[in-house]
């Protein structure tokens, strides 16, 4: 097994960080961080592939085509899909790299979840299943597919080949330490099982991908904005940095783990939350 290397690293560093030519699917990338991780990808350079669920069609249809305008119409296209289904995400994808990628994928963004404040002793048993369904099958059946496109891709690049895909997902501090006040132990550790997949995957799947993870704090989106008064306040007590992050600020650490600027990094959890794990 070998874990391909950077294609020039003694080319200015700026240049590392290019994804022009790639093609890159965003699950989750209609809202929130997902749509500013989509933003970063296509101003990097890639052509974008974003997932959908709730977002009406039309919507998501309009939200691709402001980043293709707003990068100089570098192709983003919105899929809807239903990242709990497994067969619904092998159909996406292999739609991404046909209508997308003009055959073939290069990074794989899986972003889609969902989070839930209930207490342990009275989770009902849908609701737990559904939060490991979303945040860890979706995550895996997705990564899955992903991984297959590359793996062809490695193989057709013949013996002296160096394709080599990047599988990035969306953790959560969540999966280091156990927020409070919330209850939310079936979103914890759906998140800590995701960290923990990471890892195996990027062992097992060297040879054609790296596997990373992302580890967001506080972040401002429709997920935070729920809370209380009182738990915003408690919140900002805990985190070192004393403020909440914009989804905006994390795009520039997705590019990183999706461009050759990364090309020894696999099988880490990129902890990004303004201190909230330190103390």
């Amino acid at each position: 097994m070998v874990l391909a290397p950077h294609p020039n690293p003694d080319a200015p560093v700026l240049s590392h960080f290019s994804l022009n030519g790639k093609t890159a699917l965003v699950t989750g990338g209609c809202r929130g961080i997902g749509l500013e991780v989509a933003r970063g990808l296509c101003e990097a350079g890639a052509n974008v592939a974003i997932t959908y669920s709730s977002t009406l069609s039309s919507e998501a249809d309009e939200i691709a085509a402001a980043l293709s305008s707003a990068n100089g119409g570098r192709t983003v296209k919105a899929y809807k899909c239903n990242v709990r289904s497994k067969a619904d995400i092998d159909t996406t994808v292999d739609a991404v790299v046909r209508e997308v990628g003009g055959g073939k994928l290069d990074i794989l963004v899986a972003n889609a979840g969902i989070a839930a404040h209930v207490p342990a002793i009275d989770y009902p048993e849908d609701k737990f299943r559904e939060m490991f369904d979303v945040n860890v099958n979706g995550a895996f059946w997705a990564a899955q597919a992903a991984a297959r496109v590359f793996e062809r891709q490695l193989k057709e690049a013949g013996e002296n080949g160096t394709h080599r895909g990047s599988i990035i997902f969306t953790a959560s501090v969540s999966a280091t330490l156990v927020n409070i006040p919330q209850k939310q132990a079936a979103y914890n550790a759906s998140k800590a099982a995701l960290v923990h997949l990471a890892k195996s995957l990027a062992v097992e799947w060297v040879d054609f991908t790296r596997v990373n993870c992302i580890s967001p704090g506080y972040i401002v989106t429709e997920m935070l904005t729920i809370h209380p008064a009182e738990w915003t306040e408690q919140l900002y007590r805990l985190i070192p940095g004393r403020r909440f992050s914009k989804a905006s600020e994390l795009k520039g650490a997705y590019v990183f783990l999706a461009s050759d600027a990364s090309s020894y990094m696999t099988g880490a959890d990129m902890i990004i939350d303004g201190g909230y794990t330190l103390p």
